[in-house]
């Protein structure tokens, strides 16, 4: 598990519905003007689903960067 598949995994999650292409480590959380409450369940579904750890709301609040969270997995795998 690599950060650029994390980076992938969200953009292919979310890219659907919203315009992830310039998605990049460092994207801050909170600038993205689509990210609500509602998103933040979906990746805490997408990351019990695809890497085995449960976070909590908590740690996806407290995460700077799509790079910061990446960080918050990797220490609970």
């Amino acid at each position: 598990m690599g950060l650029d598949e994390f980076v992938g995994k969200i953009k292919e999650e979310f890219s659907e519905d919203y315009n992830v292409g310039d998605l990049d480590p460092d994207t801050h959380i909170k600038d993205m003007e689509w990210w609500s409450s509602m998103h933040m369940l979906v990746v805490i579904a997408l990351v019990d689903a695809e890497y085995d750890v449960m976070l909590s709301p908590e740690e996806v609040r407290e995460a700077t960067s799509i790079k910061s969270l990446f960080e918050i997995i990797k220490t609970k795998k």
